[in-house]
């Protein structure tokens, strides 16, 4: 039980000693990366709309 204890704890050490060498990124870059992304799902959401609507004219078609 004590050895279990003690990896625990060398564990939680190890991962405190990495997690003060993380170069984290700066404000404005989190907010243009997120923004980008977002610009992104919204102009793939629509392209999308945009062809299922055309499919489904033409295949309107069909029948």
């Amino acid at each position: 039980m004590n050895d279990t204890l003690e990896s625990i704890k060398t564990y939680f050490k190890g991962v405190r000693t990495e997690w003060g060498k993380i170069s984290w990124p700066e404000k404005r870059q989190v907010v243009f990366e997120t923004c980008s992304v977002l610009v992104i799902v919204i102009v793939f959401t629509v392209a999308i709309y945009l062809m299922d609507l055309l499919f489904k004219g033409l295949l309107s078609f069909i029948k």
